[in-house]
């Protein structure tokens, strides 16, 4: 058996969540915040037999796409020690980050 912890961006969360639940996979989600933005995230976490792990991996790259967005990275304002300036700067969000680990034994009650 195998556990996947997808952390997806919020905007995806709840497309991946619907796909996977109508392909039989059960998920337990999580709220989260990234490090980098400071934005809100999703953090999934789905327990599969080990013949199904390809197909769950399948679903996650399927809804889960990178993409450009505009965010603010604050600026030191030059002269004002402790001040700045929101300044626009294009990243790349959306996409997953995922791990899969090796689950040694699953009860549930």
């Amino acid at each position: 058996m195998k556990l996947i912890i997808a952390i997806v961006q919020d905007e995806d969360a709840t497309k991946l969540v619907s796909s996977l639940m109508n392909e039989g996979y059960g998920v337990t989600k999580l709220a989260t915040t990234g490090g980098f933005l400071r934005a809100g995230n999703t953090t999934l976490m789905i327990g599969v037999e080990d013949k199904k792990l390809d197909g769950a991996m399948a679903v996650v790259e399927k809804v889960c796409h990178s993409r450009k967005q505009i965010a603010t990275a604050p600026t030191p304002m030059s002269g004002v020690t402790g001040a700045y300036v929101p300044y626009p700067i294009e990243v790349m969000v959306g996409g997953a980050t995922v791990f899969v680990l090796n689950v040694d034994q699953f009860k549930k009650f």
